[in-house]
């Protein structure tokens, strides 16, 4: 059965879903509607697997088609809808038109491959993201496209819009860069290196070394029911499908393909001069077999993962204590609107920061230990950077994994991220003997007024902590350096605040008195 048809779909449809996700995060003019979003989103693995987990509809729903697409014919996703996948194949192809490449069989790295996998689970049974922050192929391609990318287009952008503006021309407009955050940057750059050396030099060794989505999905490959085979009456031993399977998996010496490597990429079916690539049914002949050692370690997989659910379910809830060893006194980072608090929130972020490329304001930021080594990278609000917008819930709208909860506008407006506090030590109107009211100028709901104090004979800020909302502005305007006069301390878990007082003008005018002529 001649299939060559299928690689140049299968290249259209990676390439859609590749550029579809590259849009996202690159957005500069933040016009994509969050459905748009939730569509593309919804078909990546882990974050459809999240919100499966925690019962949540259509998003949940990408994870049920992933699994059955995977049952029938493999690893499909790997090929087509993962875009860390589809950068590979860009790396490999742009060093095809170099110097060719020719692939060969080798053995699965199966101890590494579930070892991680392994480990994965066990963090994520123990309610952390930690392995999936560091590993999950969507959150990296996430992170390569927001901390490598985006500040490249935003400086293209912006050249762009200074230039024509030297002209008279103002229909670009520039877009504001809050900076590099440096750890997440170099480590994004890290991982980036890493797979352009793999995908160059061994095909798709992370998908099946590194990569716990790929690790899984392995597995559930083994079950399929259709697999890529080999026609022993078809196939004249020219090795051509050897040399261009990026999985090495391919062993032509038993004209046997290892399925649980076998991404789908269909280069096989392209090159095979006799049609001898077919699909097979998965339950017969044509198997892969591991060796006994496989088996083994299989085995004692599935043991320690046992052993070690038991051990993390017999655990007390993780507690979150207020104290900080931070050099400001607060109770920790600010977790973001949505998250309900600092626990729910570590337990589902993977850290693809979708929602720091899409916040407007850009008060997102990745964390580095603010929410301790576990957290690294999961995006925080920092009011050093900006501020969090009164009427906004696009990071809420956006995220995939199910750490926001979406919000509407109204919800978001009464929930409390943290209290402002103020530092008399350090404001102006006490150590300089000035006026300035910058924080309940910003401030939306009114939370800081300026009261008049006596022994300065000034207008200095007084916080009504009911009606804070935690959004940060107050602390942003604030000009007193290094440490701010006002500052906002996080709820580990969020609260409700108080609506605002809305100060009504009177609806009776005496026309006679006040009628001018």
């Amino acid at each position: 059965m001649s299939l060559p048809f299928l690689k140049k779909g299968r290249v259209v449809i990676s390439l859609v879903f590749f550029s579809g996700m590259a849009v996202l995060f690159l957005d500069l003019s933040f016009s994509i509607p969050a459905r748009y979003s939730g569509s593309l989103t919804s078909l990546q693995l882990v974050p459809s697997l999240l919100k499966f987990i925690s019962g949540a509809g259509f998003a949940a729903a990408g994870f049920i088609f992933i699994l059955c697409l995977t049952l029938i014919f493999g690893r499909v996703y790997c090929s087509s809808i993962c875009p860390l996948g589809t950068l590979q194949d860009i790396f490999a192809y742009v060093r095809k038109k170099g110097k060719k490449r020719n692939y060969a069989y080798q053995k699965a790295f199966s101890k590494t491959r579930y070892g991680i996998l392994s480990l994965v689970i066990l963090f994520f049974l123990g309610g952390q993201t930690l392995g999936i922050i560091l590993l999950d192929p969507y959150s990296s391609f996430g992170r390569i496209m927001t901390q490598l990318v985006r500040p490249l287009a935003i400086a293209i952008k912006n050249t762009l819009s200074f230039s024509l503006a030297r002209v008279g021309e103002y229909s670009v407009f520039p877009v504001e860069y809050t900076g590099l955050h440096i750890f997440s940057f170099f480590f994004t750059l890290g991982v980036l290196f890493l797979i352009l050396w793999l995908s160059l030099n061994s095909g798709r060794l992370y998908c099946n070394t590194l990569c716990p989505v790929g690790a899984l999905l392995g597995i559930l490959s083994r079950y399929s029911l259709f697999k890529i085979g080999i026609n022993n009456q078809e196939c004249v031993d020219c090795k051509r499908c050897e040399k261009v399977c990026k999985s090495s998996c391919i062993h032509l010496e038993s004209n046997r393909i290892d399925s649980s490597r076998c991404v789908s990429c269909f280069n096989c079916f392209e090159v095979c001069p006799t049609s001898a690539m077919e699909f097979q049914w998965g339950f017969g002949s044509n198997k892969f077999n591991p060796d006994a050692g496989k088996r083994d370690f299989i085995k004692q997989f599935a043991i320690c993962l046992m052993t070690g659910s038991s051990a993390l379910a017999a655990r007390p809830p993780i507690e979150i204590y207020k104290d900080s060893t931070l050099p400001v006194p607060t109770a920790g980072p600010v977790s973001p609107p949505g998250s309900l608090s600092r626990e729910h929130f570590m337990a589902r972020c993977t850290a693809c920061h979708l929602c720091v490329s899409a916040c407007p304001t850009r008060v997102l930021q990745p964390a580095f230990l603010e929410y301790g080594w576990l957290g690294v990278m999961q995006p925080r609000m920092d009011y050093q950077k900006s501020f969090c917008n009164y009427d906004c819930v696009i990071c809420t709208r956006v995220c995939p994994s199910g750490a926001l909860v979406p919000k509407r506008i109204e919800e978001k407006k009464s929930i409390q991220l943290g209290k402002a506090k103020f530092i008399q030590g350090n404001c102006v109107v006490y150590t300089h003997k000035t006026d300035c009211g910058a924080c309940a100028e910003h401030c939306p709901t009114k939370a800081v007024d300026m009261v008049l104090d006596p022994e300065v004979k000034l207008r200095a800020p007084k916080i009504d902590e009911t009606i804070c909302v935690g959004c940060g502005a107050c602390e942003f305007a604030c000009p007193t350096k290094p440490h701010k006069s006002i500052y906002v301390e996080s709820n580990p878990v969020h609260l409700a605040a108080k609506k605002p007082k809305e100060e009504k003008l009177s609806e009776k005018v005496n026309y006679k008195s006040d009628f001018p002529f």
